[in-house]
């Protein structure tokens, strides 16, 4: 995902998506690749610490409100309207 979905989906500012984007990738947490006008963000495959964290999350948090409402917002994201590069 490129900054403009992240902070529409989790409803903060861009810079502040950024801020926090720049310490996960210090930490080795994401990793990012340049895509025509985007920079896509990903979590790091090869990290085990992190796949081990991720099945936690996913177990304790899957039924959680606010990451369903997010799930559903993340289907409505349209990076070309909401990054339009100029």
């Amino acid at each position: 995902m490129c900054v403009c979905e992240l902070a529409f989906v989790l409803g903060i500012t861009q810079p502040s998506v950024s801020k926090h984007l720049k310490k996960l990738s210090s930490a080795g947490i994401v990793e990012s690749e340049q895509d025509r006008f985007w920079t896509n963000y990903y979590l790091r495959k090869d990290n085990e610490f992190l796949k081990m964290l991720l099945m936690c999350f996913k177990k304790h948090l899957s039924s959680d409100v606010i990451v369903k409402e997010d799930r559903e917002k993340l289907k409505r994201v349209n990076r070309t309207k909401l990054c339009c590069k100029k």
